[in-house]
């Protein structure tokens, strides 16, 4: 926070300072009068017959002042100062109070319940940090130059009568009493001395409390790496898109309810901005304390963080936030310790996690309102991006329904994807257009899952794959099943009860190269998502448990990527489960239970490539949105994979015979595709066009390759 500037606060610590002030003068004239020996070089350093003399002659519980006793002139001057001192403070107070004016110490006075012994002890502690003098003075009465901030016993000598009276003091100077429950004295540490007695410890007010008092609010030492302050006047208000307006309403009745509001979820941003909405609603500044930041640093430990955060949002009358919450959790759980701070904060406190947790103590008659800021659904990504587009002053592409259905965003990264749509055009010095935004959003999803399985770009159409006309509709069922999940799911509400999840689980089967790679590779084009191929038996394990790691690594990132996960050989895994007989027939029932469990959880499109379809568990079909077979291409269909698959660019003679080679040779696309590069290379070499001599000769290879038998017949070009 910014320096306030607020005179009368210091008027009024300067009065009562003239107050404390009094006490300490009155306890130094009875010091002198006790006849101790002052004028001694070694004071303080040594203990002479005198001195040892006067101790033997204290009570108990007492002190040496009570052998003194000042002449009555001396103690009448000292009580009418005292007197009209107390009278004028009492004046101020009052005035300020009814201009309803500001005075930090009656607002720590009241804040933390403080009693006038507690009141006048903390101002004892205080007076050394804003005036030197006291060191001395100190050092003076405690008989101890070394000794320069305020003991337990000193201030028992200036503020307690002696006996019994003092001893009951004593309480306030325990751990759960105010001036040490809320950090406002704190004990000062020397390392060069020994702890000494109870009575012998000296206390100071911590910086931070001190600067406070005199207007300037700032976080001391390692806790202000952990702490920021951000003023109501600095707080963003969310937009309509970023909070709704029947959510703003929400919040604004949790604000009046001055409970414990969690707000969870992986949407940062909008957190921030329910957060800042609250600050503005109440009209009051936030102080937060990054958990995440504290618990990977040695000091302070999170719970002095927290007390301190708590006590210093009371004091400067700001709402405590407690960002990460989730890193303190152990077993879901925060411990009780801490949660019990919580609970007894009067007031609004906020907790922000990433991940969901549990209560499971006591909350001290207060409730915790919760707050889920998740992937915002379809409606509320869609506003986003108009949002988004609207600050940046761009068009609204007209794929934007199919981009706002795609990608399953946060709104951080639906901005950032704005931005680099932007920053692409203008790099291109081209128009901005959907195009652009589609491959922002495409590059921003899936960051990460580049290393845990291959990417393929997408090169087919649907002029470039050839199937039977019931196969290839099944296909564009599929891809408008993914382009209309936000209108079924959403807005007719059908995802609400008949369906698990909002993603489209598709099976591939048919002999290899019969063209399941290149329909993926369609349906990618289409939807624009990414593409990655898993080799599932690249990530079988034979080790027990590795096999569902490997696999929960795969969905957990594919979730936020927004891609298309494409598992080739699928019959790796997804084989026939069989009957119990041993350890591994178990387990691997297992690993085939949760796959098919952690494809239901996953939102996205899965596709699932396998060359037997008999292979398949009965009860992992059932699981299947669609299942589509490629079958083995007859001389019809090969003819037109010829035709396809051929390079228009590609320099050939006249005396192709594609009839021809789909009628003398039974291959798959897969092969075919191979025989005309092969072929193409033997022309290149040869500084010619494409010939039948060159696809005969490449078709060969391709069937030695097989290890299928030639018919030297077959390799006439007639």
């Amino acid at each position: 926070m910014q320096p306030v500037s607020n005179p009368l606060a210091i008027t009024h610590l300067q009065v009562e300072m003239a107050r404390i002030e009094i006490l300490v003068h009155h306890q130094v004239k009875r010091w002198q009068a006790a006849g101790q020996n002052i004028q001694d070089p070694f004071r303080g350093l040594h203990i002479n017959d005198q001195e040892i003399n006067g101790i033997l002659k204290q009570t108990f519980a007492g002190n040496w002042g009570q052998l003194a006793r000042l002449d009555a002139r001396d103690e009448a001057l000292f009580s009418d100062t005292r007197r009209k001192v107390e009278y004028h403070l009492q004046e101020f107070i009052t005035d300020a109070q009814k201009k309803g004016q500001h005075l930090p110490l009656e607002h720590l006075r009241h804040t933390f319940g403080l009693s006038p012994f507690e009141m006048d002890a903390f101002l004892l502690c205080l007076a050394p940090c804003i005036d030197l003098r006291y060191e001395k003075i100190y050092g003076f009465l405690q008989n101890d130059v070394t000794c320069r901030q305020a003991s337990i016993s000193l201030i028992l000598d200036i503020l307690a009568e002696p006996e019994g009276s003092r001893l009951q003091h004593l309480k306030f100077f325990e751990e759960g009493a105010a001036l040490l429950k809320y950090h406002l004295i704190e004990q000062v540490i020397d390392p060069k001395k020994s702890p000494g007695t109870f009575l012998s410890q000296p206390f100071t007010v911590e910086k931070t409390v001190v600067e406070w008092l005199l207007g300037h609010y700032q976080p001391q030492g390692a806790f202000s790496l952990f702490t920021r302050c951000l003023l109501p006047g600095n707080c963003t208000p969310p937009s309509e898109a970023l909070i709704s307006s029947s959510q703003q309403k929400i919040l604004q009745s949790q604000a009046a309810s001055g409970q414990i509001l969690a707000f969870t979820g992986i949407d940062s941003d909008r957190i921030n901005a329910a957060v800042h909405f609250i600050a503005l609603t109440c009209g009051v500044p936030l102080l937060f304390l990054d958990l995440d930041h504290l618990c990977r640093s040695e000091t302070p430990s999170p719970l002095v963080a927290i007390q301190r955060t708590l006590r210093d949002s009371r004091l400067i009358g700001a709402i405590p936030c407690f960002e990460s919450w989730d890193t303190l959790l152990n077993s879901g759980q925060v411990s009780q310790e801490i949660f019990s701070l919580i609970s007894h904060h009067p007031g609004l406190v906020i907790l922000t996690s990433t991940n969901p947790w549990q209560a499971q103590f006591d909350h001290n008659d207060r409730s915790i309102l919760w707050n889920s800021f998740n992937i915002p659904d379809f409606a509320e990504r869609k506003a986003l991006w108009q949002d988004a587009l609207a600050q940046n002053r761009l068009p609204l592409p007209d794929n934007l329904d199919l981009i706002s259905g795609q990608f399953w965003l946060t709104s951080g990264q639906i901005r950032a994807c704005v931005a680099a749509a932007r920053d692409m055009s203008l790099q291109q010095h081209a128009p901005f257009t959907g195009d652009t935004l589609l491959a922002a959003a495409r590059a921003s999803s899936n960051p990460h899952l580049g290393t845990l399985a291959r990417e393929i770009t997408p090169r087919y159409s649907w002029n470039d794959i050839v199937l039977p006309e019931n196969e290839k509709t099944i296909l564009h069922e599929i891809v408008n099943t993914v382009r209309c999940r936000p209108v079924v799911l959403d807005d007719w509400g059908v995802g609400q009860k008949l369906t698990a999840s909002s993603g489209v689980t598709i099976l591939f089967a048919g002999p290899p190269g019969t063209g399941k790679t290149m329909a993926a590779e369609v349906i990618a084009s289409e939807l624009g998502l990414s593409l990655y191929k898993i080799e599932l038996s690249t990530i079988v394990s034979k080790y027990i448990g590795e096999t569902e790691k490997n696999l929960e690594q795969i969905f957990s990132e594919a979730q936020n990527s927004n891609a298309i996960l494409f598992f080739d050989e699928a019959d790796a895994i997804f084989g026939k489960r069989s009957e119990v007989k041993d350890a591994h027939d178990r387990y691997a029932n297992i690993e085939v239970s949760y796959l098919l469990q952690r494809m239901e959880a996953y939102d996205g499109v899965t596709i699932l490539a396998t060359n037997l379809r008999s292979n398949l568990d009965e009860a992992f079909t059932r699981r299947l949105s669609y299942a589509v077979d490629f079958p083995f291409p007859d001389e019809h269909y090969r003819e037109l994979i010829w035709k396809t698959l051929f390079p228009p660019h590609v320099p050939c003679a006249e005396n192709l015979d594609f009839r021809l080679m789909a009628r003398r040779f039974k291959l798959a696309g897969g092969s075919i595709r191979n025989i005309i590069v092969g072929a193409a290379y033997l022309a290149a070499a040869e500084q010619s066009q494409v010939s039948m001599k060159h696809l005969l000769h490449s078709t060969r290879r391709e069937l030695q390759k097989m290890g299928r038998l030639v018919n030297e017949a077959d390799m006439s070009p007639v």
